[in-house]
């Protein structure tokens, strides 16, 4: 259970952060810009939930954000937190995201061109959102390639199944690609 009374601590002044372990590390550190970059891709999300009030996606963009602070959790913790647990997301989840890349997809006509980010709000929010992503997945590359770290196999294939979600989620905002924005190469040379 999470209980915040106190919002400044005034620890974080000399620039660095405290991972869920205690552990203190820079906030420029690769481990504390995966999970900021979580926290950036959560907000994203929360602006799409704006334009999806009421559609069936807007319940599975909620269940999103809360796994995405599982994925959170993973980073801060960097290691197993106290009881020798971490939380992180499970092969269960992705298998859920999956499935609804499955659902939103199978409604759609194949692409012939890219795409290009727009036509509607919520469309252009999800790629947005989609960018923030594929950003967030290259810092955990990144931090699990480096000596001593570790990102769980679990968070790393739900943030990459998440951005062909988001991907496949923008299409659909858009009256199931109909109002998608196509790519036309060369146009104006």
């Amino acid at each position: 259970m999470v209980v915040l009374n106190r919002i400044y601590t005034r620890t974080g002044d000399d620039g660095t952060t405290a991972l869920g372990t205690g552990a203190r590390r820079k906030k420029y550190d690769p481990r504390v810009a995966a999970y900021g970059t979580i926290d950036e891709l959560n907000s994203m999300i929360g602006l799409v939930r704006l334009h999806t009030a009421g559609a069936a996606m807007d319940a599975a963009l909620a269940r999103v954000q809360n796994d995405l602070f599982d994925v959170s959790a993973d980073l801060c913790l960097a290691e197993k937190g106290p009881g020798g647990a971490r939380l992180t997301v499970t092969d269960a989840q992705v298998t859920w995201l999956e499935g609804e890349i499955d659902r939103l997809n199978a409604g759609l006509s194949p692409l012939k061109s890219f795409i290009l980010p727009g036509g509607s709000p919520a469309s252009a929010y999800l790629h947005l959102a989609r960018t923030v992503c594929r950003r967030a997945e290259r810092i955990m590359v990144e931090l699990k390639d480096k000596p001593g770290e570790d990102v769980s196999g679990p968070s790393l294939k739900y943030i990459n199944r998440l951005s062909d979600y988001l991907f496949v989620a923008g299409r659909y905002a858009n009256d199931k690609g109909a109002r998608d924005v196509l790519w036309a190469p060369g146009q104006n040379r």
